[in-house]
Parts: C-alpha cells; sequence; structure tokens
C-alpha cells in the first residue's frame, strides 16, 4: 500500500475538477500525473479499452473548451507538446481508469478521488436544500411583510414615545 504522503490531498484533487459541458471532469494530464504515468501512456491504455469509456464517462475538449479551461488554470505552459487536444474524465471514468490502470498507487489515488467527489456532490446538495429553504423564508416573509412592518412601527413608538412631556408637579416659585 502507498504511504499516506506519496497521495495527493483532496484539496489537491478538488483543484484538478473543472466543470466543461455541465460536467465535473479531470483533465487527462492531470490524472496521469496524480497516478504517476505519463499522460501518453494514460491515454493509451484507455484506447486499447474503447468499450469502457463510454462518451458519458470521457471526452475530448474542442479548441473553445480549451481555450476557456487554459484561461481559468492561468497556465499556457502545456500547450506546448500537445498535437491534440486533452481528453477529460467524468467521475465514472476515472472511476473506470482505475480498471486499466492496475497499480497499487492508481487505486490508491482513485479512492481518494472517489471520495473527493462524493464530498463535493454532497456540498452541492447541502448548498441546494440551504438555497430552497431561503426561498421558502422569502416567500413566507413576503407574505408577512406588511404585518412585520406595523409590528415594527409600534415597537418604534414603544422605544419613543411620542407624548408631550409632562407639568412638573408642586410648588412654583415666582423667579422660576
Amino acid at each position: 500500500m502507498e504511504k499516506e504522503n506519496d497521495l495527493p490531498t483532496e484539496k489537491e484533487i478538488e483543484d484538478r475538477i473543472y466543470l466543461v459541458r455541465g460536467q465535473k471532469v479531470m483533465l487527462d494530464m492531470d490524472l496521469a500525473e496524480l497516478y504517476d504515468v505519463a499522460t501518453k501512456r494514460l491515454n493509451e491504455q484507455v484506447k486499447r479499452n474503447p468499450g469502457r469509456f463510454p462518451p458519458d464517462f470521457m471526452f475530448q475538449l474542442s479548441d473553445n473548451e480549451w481555450k476557456n479551461l487554459r484561461s481559468q488554470i492561468a497556465t499556457s505552459s502545456w500547450w506546448g507538446g500537445r498535437r491534440f487536444y486533452p481528453y477529460v474524465f467524468t467521475e465514472h471514468g476515472v472511476l473506470m481508469l482505475s480498471s486499466v490502470l492496475n497499480s497499487k498507487k492508481a487505486i490508491q489515488v482513485n479512492i481518494r478521488i472517489m471520495r473527493t467527489y462524493t464530498r463535493l456532490r454532497e456540498l452541492a446538495l447541502g448548498n441546494k436544500e440551504i438555497l430552497i429553504r431561503l426561498q421558502e423564508l422569502e416567500k413566507d416573509v413576503s407574505k408577512h411583510g406588511g404585518e412585520i412592518q406595523v409590528i415594527f412601527r409600534y415597537l418604534k413608538q414603544l422605544l419613543r414615545p411620542e407624548n408631550p412631556p409632562r407639568k412638573k408637579i408642586g410648588f412654583k416659585v415666582k423667579n422660576e
């Protein structure tokens, strides 16, 4: 088993997950680096097993997608030696990679990647639930907005009474 220190952290994996065509994907070169294999070797293994990688598991970036992704990553050094646009792997494609890259490190890294995808999905679901609840609260407030304003008006009156000051009680001296 690989040492824990040799494996990428969840943060390192999360930083390599991008949104392309509405899907969370990872670049072939990032995966190759994580698995400690050459990108060319990773792609060779994929091409040797085409039945394992349907279009919803893996696809090649278009020119515009690659330019857009490169601008997000803010790195141009990757472009140097590539003769074709990179492949990206969806969560299922990454999972399938563990079956074609049969090394101990690939298996351990894959486990870590799957845990990261799961955590991201849970965060997204949690955020969705919060947004739904906020929308419900917003509707409730808009329904009761007039009533809430009346309550605030009464509270302000209690805090700042509008009654005129009372006359002093007692004897009056002519000099006062």
